[in-house]
């Protein structure tokens, strides 16, 4: 997925999840951030953000902020990305969990039980769905999901794991905005409830992948699988 008119700036703060002040060229710009996780260890002072301009003339922000350098990381931190990045990926024909399939229907937030899960894809005789979770918190090379605690995120797996009880495949895809990770774990520290909800899902059948991207200033594309550590063990 690509961006438009895409410009630079330094990170100054963030007063609340939703807006950031951002320095464009000796301009202080108050700037959406479209991500509300906490995001801590990347919007700190002085780092080098990257800004969409808005095509709304009536908007109050004039800029969303959509990626920010890491070290020699460039991360991106757009909560709505990654399902863009995913729906592309799954209508392309090299896309791994679809190859030898010919037909193919991808139905973005589709109701299932009490919840909208993020894709239904039906290719050929398969029936699929797939929950998309963007993971922008990494140390060490080590990503991990959530940042804050989402009981939404929670009932999502477990509407899947419902899936999978009456026929259908369900997915739980961890969309890594940055590239040069080691590999993904749930977040233990933040939200153990969900931890415990995404190993017991795979137990019962739902596959859980994480996808590492092709990060750009003004894109973000799907490249390559990484692993998944669903059991953390104190040798890892």
């Amino acid at each position: 997925m690509k961006y438009k008119k895409v410009i630079s700036g330094e990170f100054v703060s963030r007063p609340n999840r939703f807006i950031a002040h951002v320095n464009i060229q000796g301009n202080m710009e108050v700037c959406h951030v479209k991500n509300t996780a906490r995001c801590r260890e990347l919007l700190q002072p002085g780092r080098k953000v990257y800004l969409e301009e808005s095509d709304n003339p009536n908007r109050k922000t004039k800029y969303d902020l959509v990626a920010v350098e890491k070290g020699n990381m460039l991360v991106n931190v757009d909560s709505n990305a990654p399902n863009k990045a995913v729906q592309e990926w799954l209508l392309t024909e090299n896309c791994p969990i679809l190859q030898g399939t010919e037909t193919r229907f991808v139905k973005p937030e589709c109701k299932y039980g009490n919840s909208r899960i993020d894709f239904y894809v039906e290719s050929d005789d398969r029936k699929i769905f797939m929950e998309v979770k963007g993971v922008t918190l990494e140390e060490d090379g080590v990503v991990r999901f959530p940042d804050a605690p989402s009981e939404r995120a929670v009932k999502h797996v477990e509407e899947l794991v419902a899936a999978v009880g009456e026929g259908y495949e369900a997915y739980v895809m961890f969309v890594v905005q940055m590239k040069g990770v080691r590999y993904f774990t749930p977040n233990e520290d933040t939200h153990p409830e969900f931890c415990n909800a995404l190993r017991e899902a795979a137990v019962k059948g739902v596959r859980i992948l994480a996808y590492d991207c092709l990060v750009t200033e003004d894109s973000l594309l799907m490249d390559e699988p990484i692993e998944v550590r669903l059991i953390v063990s104190s040798d890892l």
